[in-house]
């Protein structure tokens, strides 16, 4: 594999002339840290491996995906072709492009002592070491077989930056200038804020929105900052190899049952995580809401269900109104339609450049104008 022209293309696209970052987006070969990855296939996850197919191994390394390493605890260096793993993604390789955003929105320096939260493949924390020297570069990860693999083909690279296997929301290793976290929290754990610096700066993720929170310390051990006028969105922190099990039973009621209220929609369906800025504020204004979705034969078919029992689903052929079954304390499919009207008379939601203030222990506080949320 020519890749050092694969990593030149990939930067002159994810980077501007004088950025920063193009050199060392050109510099790593991106490719060794993903030597194999899970696809999903009819069959469901299907394994990659890169040495059998070195065209689609290029696109996935120096291209604008993420790749799936780790589904449901089961990594892709362990596996057989034969394998199909059930499960949510455990870790991904995330595309380059997203890596950058996050380095970006740090405001790093070369003088600065960087936490990266959540090891994954190792790219962030190769362009990290790359850029400002890995002695100033720490990378933590919950997965110790993702800290192992990062560590070793990292050095295969020359680079040796500290990378521990540890629990994020738990005691860090350190103190930091800047931390970058690559996985979503809910709220910030407060071993974060104690690890940072006076004048540190803290980039990560909303958990189960799209939402990016920069922050800078404060004397009192919190933040200040806001949300950025941007998006990313990542997997959340877990404690141990696999994500608990989600609200499996409310699901297989919401496929089938009758509603306690059925009604006929506003909007049509449609898969709600796909507009970023309704879903995130559908997240802020009832947290923990599951989704899915499905399109046959026409039908548009959503789901959405709640930890305390609330379903709801709503189904149409094509963009018509849909008929909305819902039960349990939420109208889940009604707080959607109030705030895609809210969003359609107002011109947008008043998530994005918001205000955000983080207390010590965690806890986010929002607001814009006469609007203010809580995520704790």
């Amino acid at each position: 594999m020519n890749w050092e022209h694969h990593a030149a293309t990939l930067a002159e696209r994810v980077t501007d002339p004088d950025s920063r970052w193009r050199d060392a987006v050109a510099s790593i070969p991106r490719h060794t840290l993903i030597p194999n990855w899970w696809e999903r296939s009819p069959e469901g996850w299907t394994l990659h491996q890169g040495e059998n197919d070195p065209e689609r191994w290029a696109q996935v390394a120096y291209g604008a995906e993420s790749a799936v390493t780790s589904v449901g605890g089961h990594h892709a260096d362990h596996a057989m072709p034969d394998d199909h793993p059930l499960g949510l993604p455990t870790s991904s390789a995330t595309l380059a492009a997203l890596v950058v955003k996050m380095l970006r929105h740090g405001r790093i320096g070369p003088e600065h002592d960087v936490l990266d939260v959540g090891t994954g493949a190792g790219g962030l924390t190769a362009y990290l070491s790359h850029r400002i020297g890995d002695q100033r570069v720490t990378s933590v990860d919950v997965d110790p077989y993702l800290v192992d693999a990062a560590r070793d083909r990292l050095a295969g690279l020359g680079l040796h930056p500290s990378i521990d296997a540890v629990d994020a929301t738990g005691p860090l290793p350190g103190d930091f200038d800047r931390i970058v976290s690559t996985v979503g929290v809910r709220p910030v754990p407060a071993s974060w804020l104690a690890a940072l610096r006076k004048g540190g700066r803290l980039v990560t993720t909303i958990r189960d929105t799209a939402l990016i929170l920069t922050a800078w310390a404060t004397p009192d051990g919190g933040a200040v900052g806001h949300i950025e006028r941007d998006w990313a969105g990542f997997m959340g922190t877990r404690h141990g190899a696999n994500y608990p099990p989600g609200p499996v039973e409310v699901f297989k009621v919401a496929r089938d049952a009758e509603g306690e209220e059925v009604s006929t929609g506003r909007y049509p369906v449609a898969d709600v995580r796909d507009g970023w800025e309704v879903w995130s504020f559908l997240s802020v204004s009832v947290p923990g809401i599951e989704y899915d979705y499905e399109q046959r034969d026409g039908q548009r078919t959503a789901y959405m269900v709640h930890p305390d029992g609330s379903w709801a689903r709503a189904s149409a052929p094509d963009f018509g109104p849909p008929t909305v079954h819902q039960s349990g304390p939420h109208r889940l499919w009604t707080e959607l339609e109030r705030i895609r009207t809210r969003s359609m008379v107002e011109g947008g939601l008043p998530l994005y450049g918001c205000d955000a203030t983080v207390t010590p222990d965690g806890v986010i506080h929002l607001s814009r104008g006469r609007w203010s949320a809580t995520i704790g």
